[in-house]
C-alpha cells in the first residue's frame, strides 16, 4: 500500500511541475519525517527547484502544496509545508489500514530474462563456509526476482559455474595419481567404496587438496618438477580425451552432487550448471575471438613485453595508444591469448558472457538432465547440466536481458574487463546491464574457530576475525557448520518443547539453524567482511534470524490462544471503527501497519541495489516493531471487543509480513522455538 501511494503522490507532482514550471525531473527524493507526528512521507522537492525557479523553497512548497491540495491523491489526507521547504505528506490512516489488512500492494517485476550466477565452487572438494555467503546472495536475490505468489516478478535463470578444468581440480588428480597411485580404474573403486562406506567423496578431497598443497613445496628439491606436474595436469584437463581428464571427470561429478545436496539443505536451487570443459570443447572462445578482432577490441601486439599476445585495452585506456604497430605499444593492456596461444580466464569469460547475452553467433551448450529437486506436492524441478551433444527439448539460458554475476570482490578487475569487452564490442546496453555482485570474504571469530577445534595463538585470539584457507587446511566445511548449528539449536528446542516428538523437534531446529545462518550472511552489507559466531547467530536477541522468528512464533501463539486466525483477524479489519488511530494514543498501533506495509519498498530497494542486507535489516526493524507492539498492547486482555479486534488485526499484518520477508531471505517460520 506505502508503495502505491508514493507512486501515485510523485506522478501527481511530475504533472503539478510540468503544467506549473514547465520542469521534468528524472527523481524525486522521497524521505520520512522525524516522527510520525510529522506525517508519513517528506519531500525535498522545492529545494531542488529553488535555483532554478529562483525562488525560495518554503515559496515553491506552499504554491505545490496549493496544487497538491486541490486534488489530493488516493490515500492521502492533507498536504503541509514544513520547516524551510519540506512538503510533509499525512496518510488516511483508517482507509490505509483497511487496504493494508485486504493485501493491497504495488507489483513487482517486468518483462525480459534475467540470469543470476552464484555459487561456482571449484569441485574439488566440500563446500566451506566462503562459498555459503556467495550462495546465500545469490539464491536470496533470486527469490527478490522470482515470480510468485505476491508479484509479477521476472523471468529468471539461476547458474552454478563449474570450472571442471582448473588448477584446483588439477591439484586434486595430482594427488590421486602421484601421492595415492590412483589410475581410471582405481578411481571408480574409490567412489564406490566411499559410496558403500557412507563416506564423502567431496571430505575426502577436502584433506588430500591440503596435501598436495604441502607436497608442491615440501622438499626444495623436487618443487620444480612438482610444479611441472601440476602444470602438465592442468594441460590434460584442458585438452581432454585422455585418462587424467577421465579421473577428473568422474572426481568433479561427484563432488559436484555433494554440492547440490549441502546447498539444497539450505533451500538453495539451480537451474543449470554451464561447464568450463564444454566452453573449451564446443569452441566458444573461437567465436568469441573472431567477433572481438572483427570488432576491433583484440588486437595482436607487435612490441613490449607482450609481444606475441593478443590483448585487450584496459578501461580508461586511451585509444590512440593501443593500435597494433604502434610505436607506443600500451604495455598494461589485459593479455587475453599469451604467445604460446593459451587462452586465459578474462578470455574464456568474455565468451561465456557473450553467450550469456546471446551475442555469440552459432553457439549453445548441449544439454542433458543432471540433477532433480522434489517437494512434496510439487512436481520434480529439473536442473541442467551442459554437455557437448544433449537432449530436445531442452531449457535455453543464453538469452539474457540482465545478468547478475556474484562473484567476490577479488574478481573485481577479471569482471570489469568482460565489461569493458562488451562496450569496445558496441555491446553498451548489454554492458549497463551486467552486474558484479561482489561481496568480501566470511572469517571466523576467535571464540568460532576454537570452538570447532582449531589452536588459536593468543595474538589471534586478540583479532576481530581470524581468515580461513582450504589450502592450508584451516576452514569450515558447509555441512559441519550446518550440522554444529542444528545441533545447538535442536538442545533448546528438546528442552523447550519436550511434548513434540523426535522428528517434529528435528524439523524445527532445523529450521531455526538454517534461518540463523542464512540472516547472518545476510545482515551486512556485501562489502562487509563477515566474522562468523556460533552464538551470535543463533542468539534469540539482537539482530538475528532467530530473533526474527521468535517474533514470529509469538504473534502466532496470540491467535492460538485467541482462538482464531490471521486470516480472520485480517478480514475483521474491514468493519472496525478505526477512527482509534489518530492522535498519539493511536500512533504506536499505527506504526506497525505502516512498517508492514513497506514489503515492496524494500524488495524494490533490495533489487535496485543488489543489496539483500536491506530487507534483512527491514525483517529485523519489523520484529522489533511487534516486539514493542506486544509488550505495550496486552491483546487478550483487552475487554473492548473493537480494540481487542484491532489489536489481533496489527498482530496478524506484522506477523503476516514478517512470514514473506523472511521467506524471500530463504528463512521459514518454525511453529514454535
Amino acid at each position: 500500500m506505502y508503495r502505491i501511494v508514493q507512486q501515485n503522490l510523485l506522478g501527481c507532482i511530475q504533472a503539478i511541475l510540468l503544467a506549473k514550471y514547465d520542469v521534468t525531473l528524472a527523481q524525486l527524493a522521497v524521505e520520512q519525517p522525524p516522527t510520525i507526528a510529522l506525517g508519513e512521507l517528506a519531500l525535498p522537492v522545492a529545494f531542488e527547484l529553488a535555483k532554478r525557479l529562483r525562488k525560495a523553497p518554503r515559496v515553491i512548497a506552499a504554491e505545490l502544496a496549493e496544487e497538491l491540495k486541490a486534488a489530493l491523491p488516493e490515500g492521502v489526507a492533507s498536504v503541509e509545508v514544513a520547516g524551510a521547504g519540506y512538503l510533509n505528506i499525512r496518510l488516511d490512516r483508517a482507509a490505509a489500514v483497511r487496504q493494508i489488512a485486504a493485501d493491497v500492494h504495488a507489483d513487482i517485476g517486468g518483462p525480459g530474462f534475467r540470469l543470476i550466477e552464484h555459487t561456482s565452487i571449484n569441485p574439488n572438494k566440500a563446500a566451506h563456509i566462503g562459498h555459503l555467503r556467495n550462495a546465500i546472495l545469490g539464491d536470496t536475490f533470486q527469490r527478490l526476482l522470482r515470480p510468485d505468489a505476491y508479484k509479477r516478478g521476472y523471468e529468471v535463470g539461476v547458474q552454478n559455474y563449474i570450472d571442471n578444468t582448473g588448477v584446483q581440480l588439477a591439484d586434486v588428480v595430482v594427488g590421486l595419481v602421484h601421492l595415492e597411485g590412483k589410475t581410471l580404474a582405481s578411481t571408480r573403486e574409490l567412489l564406490t567404496e566411499l559410496i558403500e562406506t557412507n563416506q564423502r567423496i567431496d571430505f575426502y578431497c577436502w584433506d588430500l587438496y591440503a596435501r598436495v598443497s604441502q607436497w608442491y613445496t615440501a622438499d626444495a628439491n623436487e618443487a620444480a618438477a612438482r610444479k611441472q606436474i601440476r602444470l602438465d595436469t592442468l594441460h590434460a584437463l584442458e585438452a581432454g580425451g585422455n585418462e587424467t581428464a577421465e579421473i577428473a571427470d568422474l572426481i568433479s561429478t561427484a563432488v559436484l552432487h555433494r554440492h547440490l545436496q549441502t546447498m539444497q539443505r539450505l533451500g538453495i536451487e539451480y537451474d543449470f550448471l554451464p561447464r568450463e570443459s564444454e566452453i573449451l570443447t564446443l569452441h566458444f572462445w573461437d567465436a568469441a575471438r573472431a567477433l572481438m578482432i572483427e570488432k576491433g577490441v583484440l588486437y595482436l601486439e607487435t612490441l613490449g613485453k607482450n609481444k606475441g599476445c593478443y590483448v585487450m585495452r584496459r578501461a580508461g585506456t586511451s585509444e590512440d595508444i593501443a593500435v597494433a604497430d604502434s610505436s607506443l605499444p600500451d604495455e598494461d593492456a589485459k593479455v587475453i591469448v599469451r604467445s604460446n596461444g593459451t587462452v586465459t580466464y578474462v578470455g574464456k569469460d568474455i565468451a561465456y558472457h557473450l553467450w550469456k547475452f546471446g551475442l555469440l553467433p552459432g553457439k549453445d551448450f548441449g544439454y542433458k538432465p543432471f540433477y532433480e529437486y522434489q517437494e512434496d506436492g510439487e512436481p520434480a524441478r529439473t536442473c541442467w547440466i551442459s554437455t557437448v551433444d544433449g537432449v530436445d527439448p531442452h531449457p535455453t539460458f543464453g538469452k539474457a536481458d540482465a545478468i547478475y554475476n556474484v562473484i567476490d570482490s577479488r574478481q573485481n578487475d577479471p569482471q570489469n574487463n568482460v565489461i569493458q569487452a562488451l562496450r569496445g564490442m558496441g555491446y553498451t546496453d548489454a554492458a549497463d546491464r551486467y552486474t558484479h555482485f561482489s561481496y568480501e570474504m566470511v572469517a571466523l571469530t576467535p571464540r568460532c574457530a576454537m570452538e570447532l577445534g582449531y589452536t588459536v595463538s593468543e595474538e589471534d585470539q586478540a583479532r576481530a576475525y581470524i581468515e580461513v584457507s582450504g589450502r592450508k587446511g584451516f576452514g569450515v566445511k558447509a555441512d559441519d557448520l550446518l550440522d554444529r548449528l542444528i545441533a545447538a539449536a535442536k538442545a533448546q528446542v528438546d528442552t523447550r518443547n519436550p511434548e513434540i516428538d523426535d522428528a517434529g523437534r528435528l524439523t524445527i531446529a532445523t529450521q531455526i539453524a538454517v534461518g540463523a545462518l542464512r540472516y547472518f550472511m545476510l545482515r551486512f552489507t556485501r562489502n562487509t567482511v563477515i566474522a562468523f559466531d556460533f552464538k551470535d547467530a543463533l542468539s534469540f536477541e539482537g539482530e538475528t534470524g532467530p530473533y526474527v522468528q521468535y517474533a514470529i512464533v509469538r504473534a502466532s501463539n496470540i491467535f492460538r490462544k485467541a482462538g482464531t486466525t490471521e486470516a480472520a483477524a485480517l478480514a475483521a479489519v474491514a468493519d472496525l471503527d478505526l477512527s482509534v488511530l489518530e492522535g498519539e494514543e493511536g500512533n504506536s498501533l499505527w506504526e506497525t501497519w505502516l512498517l508492514a506495509s513497506k514489503l515492496t519498498l524494500l524488495i524494490e530497494q533490495a533489487i535496485a541495489t543488489a543489496e539483500p542486507a536491506y530487507l534483512a535489516k527491514y525483517a529485523f526493524q519489523l520484529a522489533q516493531q511487534f516486539n514493542n507492539f506486544y509488550h505495550r498492547h496486552h491483546v487478550l486482555n483487552e475487554t473492548d471487543a473493537g480494540r481487542r479486534a484491532l489489536l489481533l488485526g496489527t498482530a496478524a499484518v506484522a506477523r503476516r509480513e514478517m512470514v514473506r520477508a523472511l521467506g524471500y531471505l530463504g528463512i521459514e517460520a518454525p511453529p514454535v522455538m
